[in-house]
């Protein structure tokens, strides 16, 4: 009886982690391998050491692997930041839990800091990698008062489903392709394009996808139904979010190593 009690608690911990959600394992890996292909020679090495060879794409969904232990429960809000529509992050009081601006700075802070061992260089960049490509999932920029889109519930090709899981994982896995095919079959961008989308820094990029998420409220209606249409019209938006996160977070990596 005690064993199984501990297995239901161990499954209940996991659903409850599980209910957090980013974008899925696909479009995670998606950006890793945008990032991977427009890494400097010196960061690919750089990294490659870090990691013992592991690729980006390999770890980008590390950040998620990790929710079902508890002795990692600190990191849960750093995948995400909620703030009024009309303000921006820098007019609101950071959360005292911290969130995924907070998080990524702090990532980026110990994998600079040449103090850092390498173990903890390895866990912050892998959670680094994976919170560039959460801050390019729109809803993660999300109000609080709804949990980024979390309570507004709606109907995915019949099936139940809410606005933030809509945009994390439907679209991406009913759309069908692996993570190097949705690489390959992204937008082609030239050098000069890439250079603008990689302008800014992480405060820019995060009023930039609250920009998007008040867009994607405005697209739908509480228990709405949504199919082919919706994925038509808002398929090139993930498309380009994908691509961003990707570019952004090789230049990211780029400066830092």
């Amino acid at each position: 009886m005690k064993k199984i009690s501990i297995l239901l608690l161990t499954l209940l911990a996991q659903l409850t982690f599980a209910n957090e959600y980013d974008w899925s394992k696909t479009g995670h890996r998606t950006t890793g391998e945008v990032a991977q292909r427009h890494l400097t020679k010196k960061a690919k090495k750089a990294i490659a050491e870090i990691l013992d060879g592991q690729s980006l794409p390999l770890v980008s969904t590390y950040a998620d692997d990790i929710k079902s232990d508890r002795t990692y429960k600190e990191f849960s809000a750093w995948h995400y930041v909620n703030f009024p529509a009309d303000k921006k992050y820098t007019d609101v009081a950071p959360s005292p839990y911290g969130d995924i601006v907070l998080g990524i700075e702090k990532c980026m802070a110990i994998v600079k800091n040449e103090n850092s061992s390498k173990e903890d260089k390895a866990f912050y960049l892998k959670l680094l990698v994976h919170l560039v490509g959460d801050l390019h999932q729109p809803m993660h920029a999300g109000r609080e008062e709804d949990k980024g889109g979390n309570d507004i519930q709606l109907q995915w090709f019949g099936k139940g489903t809410n606005l933030h899981r809509l945009w994390d994982s439907n679209m991406i896995d009913d759309y069908g392709m692996s993570y190097t095919e949705l690489a390959d079959n992204l937008p082609a961008v030239n050098k000069n394009q890439i250079k603008e989308i990689q302008k800014g820094n992480v405060f820019d990029w995060v009023e930039e996808s609250q920009d998007l998420a008040n867009e994607l409220y405005n697209s739908v209606e509480v228990g709405e139904k949504l199919g082919y249409d919706y994925s038509y019209k808002y398929w090139g938006m993930v498309e380009t979010q994908l691509q961003k996160g990707g570019l952004r977070l090789a230049k990211v990596l780029n400066d830092l190593f």
